[in-house]
């Protein structure tokens, strides 16, 4: 994944989709119910764990978790001036090199005059950082060198967050301190890494996407993006809600292993990137996920504490053959995955994992 692309990206075969998966018009009912979530999504103010109001806080952030799969940070620890300076970096970088070659591949593709909707590609430029368990930051091509290393120090304040809001949500599972951090190691640590995306303007929104809808295979996702562009929405309720854009914000959601982990007390939601007319979106999508050889598997304090039969409970697996399969069914529903998980799973042992 060390180059950058500027290809569209398509799927393999269809398989099992939600009907969430499926393209569906805008109406004024469903209008007027994004606008009301819009003004529900859950806002946390970090600043405020500190005080008189952590249990509030912490209660908002469980309800996020339980109900939406989303919440956006204020007040995170990472300063104003380091983020400004990373959009500003970033969105020059695809000016210099990115965007040529992106209006060349829609030309080479014929894109700018579909007639029906495209449904095998995705409206992006994007590149990845890997920076654990071992960083490719100094093999992309193409990225300055001032660049490199303010994306270093940004991944590093990114990892500490991370680590933070793992704990959180384990305070807020009853699990001990650490728990989800140990049950994404294995044995050579988490895989980390920064998907860097733009979303350039397109001339037909309502037939090609600028990223279809899936949910996350990882662990925690956590989203610098562009707050003038929107785009971003997430499943709720059934309808497609807009993931209001705020400067100097940082979304948080959950990927499959959360879920997984919880045992489906947090499950992670359906999003996709709706692609815009006018301006171009910045994304920064860093992926806070298990070590390839981390052995996942509902944490057996949740099953004591919530007694599940034993067919409805989630797979045990290795992280890596979850992804080998993620890859070809990103844009499946996410259930047949975990199926397909369980029906291997008599062949895991438990190897480098947290214990209850």
């Amino acid at each position: 994944m060390n180059a950058q692309k500027t290809c569209l990206k398509s799927p393999i075969n269809p398989y099992h989709q939600h009907p969430a998966l499926n393209h569906h018009k805008h109406t004024a009912k469903e209008s007027r119910f994004k606008n009301k979530e819009m003004a529900n999504f859950p806002l946390i103010n970090m600043e405020k764990l500190n005080g008189a109001e952590r249990g509030v806080t912490m209660e908002k952030i469980k309800d996020a978790c339980e109900n939406w799969g989303f919440f956006e940070l204020v007040n995170h620890g990472i300063s104003h001036e380091l983020l400004d300076k990373v959009e500003k970096m970033t969105k020059d970088h695809y000016k210099k090199c990115m965007e040529q070659r992106f209006k060349e591949m829609v030309a080479a593709k014929a894109l700018e005059g579909v007639k029906a909707e495209v449904t095998d590609m995705d409206w992006e430029s994007t590149f990845f950082l890997r920076h654990l368990p071992v960083s490719n930051l100094y093999q992309v091509p193409d990225l300055e060198d001032e660049y490199r290393e303010l994306m270093k120090d940004f991944a590093g304040k990114l990892e500490k967050l991370a680590e933070e809001l793992l704990d959180l949500l384990c305070e807020n599972l009853g699990l001990e301190k650490g728990y989800l951090k140990k049950a994404f190691y294995g044995s050579k640590g988490p895989n980390f890494g920064t998907k860097v995306s733009n979303y350039p303007p397109c001339p037909t929104p309502d037939l090609i996407k600028g990223l279809r809808a899936h949910t996350d295979a990882g662990g925690i996702i956590l989203l610098f993006q562009d707050d003038k562009v929107s785009g971003l929405q997430l499943l709720k309720d059934g309808e497609w809600v807009d993931v209001p854009p705020m400067r100097h914000s940082i979304v948080i959601n959950l990927g499959d292993q959360i879920e997984v982990i919880t045992n489906g007390k947090y499950k992670s939601v359906l999003h996709r990137v709706i692609a815009q007319t006018d301006g171009t979106r910045m994304s920064l999508a860093s992926f806070y996920n298990p070590g390839n050889d981390a052995v996942i598997y509902p944490a057996p304090t949740l099953l004591e504490k919530e007694p599940t039969d034993k067919e409805q409970a989630y797979p045990k697996f290795v992280f890596d053959d979850y992804m080998k399969l993620y890859a070809g069914l990103k844009f499946q529903a996410k259930e047949p995955r975990f199926e397909a998980m369980k029906a291997v799973e008599a062949n895991v042992s438990l190897g480098p994992v947290a214990t209850a």
